[in-house]
């Protein structure tokens, strides 16, 4: 029985500065279900990830790092004659990063209904899905409707983090539509202090509602009550891990008993952590450094 049951896409990530001029980058593999799973396996939980990768180099880096981490790759298939997905991210002085995108026709983008296991599913205590997954075509769609579906029907709790990525999206209204849809069916809700007018329909008492407020920390509404918690003032290296790394640490906290307060407390170190490292993932803590 898996803690955690999640689905995505496992990438490469090249950073670099700007890349016409610079003449050094970094290559690394993630994703935001990857840097969840490994957050979570190194906190000491169960956790599987069902994915689709290209039968290449980068397909072969990820599955090592999810192997090595203990990651359960069980249900991931590696896809011959197609290439794992890539993002190309460009640091800017000042400014967000410019990321952009390699995953058209990628072996993470045919992940289809068929590849998802419902039983394996329905043993599982949570189901995380993102928006991530959802975007990046009908056939992830309809997988992570699929996922959904079947851990509804053995009821098993859904966790979904919004995740919008306007590049991924034909046009907002669709996005919302579908981002409303699966807020709405799950019972844990994670987003962005941005992200709140895309699900507005979610945003409902009995729902625990989870809100990244950036600098000023994080929120949750839970039983009625709102808690909050400061973000930790640590020397950021690169914050594009921190999302992901905090709902692992918040999921974490809900599979070991701890109150609200407790779980943002614990989302938020992790966040924390993803922060201080090139790497979305690579600077996570095991339970023995939290």
């Amino acid at each position: 029985m898996a803690d955690v049951y999640t689905l995505g896409e496992a990438l490469g990530v090249v950073s670099s500065g700007r890349v016409r001029h610079d003449d050094d980058a970094r290559l690394d593999v993630g994703g935001p279900e990857f840097t969840l799973v490994i957050g979570l396996a190194r906190l000491g939980h169960q956790v599987c990830f069902l994915g689709k990768v290209g039968a290449d180099e980068l397909g072969a880096r990820a599955l090592t790092a999810l192997r090595g981490e203990g990651v359960d790759v069980a249900d991931t298939r590696v896809v011959e004659g197609a290439r794992t997905g890539m993002l190309l991210r460009e640091s800017r002085v000042g400014r967000e990063p410019c990321v952009t995108h390699y995953r058209a026709g990628s072996a993470g983008s045919a992940l289809s209904p068929g590849n998802v296991p419902i039983d394996r599913i329905a043993a599982a205590k949570i189901l995380h899905v993102t928006g991530v997954t959802a975007g990046l075509g009908r056939d992830t769609l309809d997988a992570v409707r699929a996922a959904v579906s079947a851990a509804r029907n053995a009821e098993v709790p859904i966790s979904f983090a919004v995740r919008y990525v306007p590049e991924l999206w034909p046009s907002v209204r669709e996005a919302e539509d579908v981002l409303s849809e699966l807020a709405c069916d799950s019972h844990l809700l994670f987003l962005g202090q941005d992200e709140l007018d895309l699900v507005k329909a979610a945003l409902t008492p009995e729902r625990e509602v989870v809100v990244d407020r950036g600098p000023k920390g994080a929120s949750v509404r839970a039983d009625r009550m709102r808690y909050d918690v400061p973000a930790p003032q640590v020397p950021v290296v690169d914050p594009a891990g921190s999302a992901d790394a905090f709902v692992a640490g918040y999921l974490s906290a809900i599979l070991d008993g701890l109150t609200p307060q407790e779980r943002l407390h614990r989302g938020a170190l992790l966040g924390a952590a993803a922060a201080t490292s090139a790497s979305d993932w690579q600077g996570l803590p095991t339970r023995a450094e939290l």
